[in-house]
């Protein structure tokens, strides 16, 4: 299972932990792995291009981690958008994905 760990500080996300596998499938055909990492590192790579400075990140096998440094309009609204997309995701593969808030 997907375990994705949302932190907010003043009614804006601060931190983002996604852990795990899904096990939906066998490494190389999980379609909700694929999903939960394009949603995620696009959502990164949108908001590095915007601004570097506002958020850092690692990622490791299994582990995708964002700490937000920065806010302002645009960063908050692609935070925004990955979390929406990361909810509808686990909507739709409930036995495969847990968000925590």
């Amino acid at each position: 299972m997907i375990r994705i760990t949302l932190e907010k500080k003043d009614s804006s996300y601060c931190r983002i932990m996604i852990q795990g596998h899904s096990g939906y499938d066998v490494a190389g055909k999980d379609i909700v792995c694929a999903g939960v990492s394009m949603i995620a590192i696009t959502s990164i790579n949108a908001i590095i291009r915007w601004n570097e400075k506002c958020l850092s990140y690692k990622q490791d096998e299994g582990l995708i981690e964002v700490a937000i440094k920065k806010h302002d309009k645009v960063v908050d609204l692609l935070l925004e958008n990955m979390v929406t997309l990361l909810r509808e995701l686990k909507e739709q593969y409930p036995k495969y994905i847990k968000i925590q808030e």
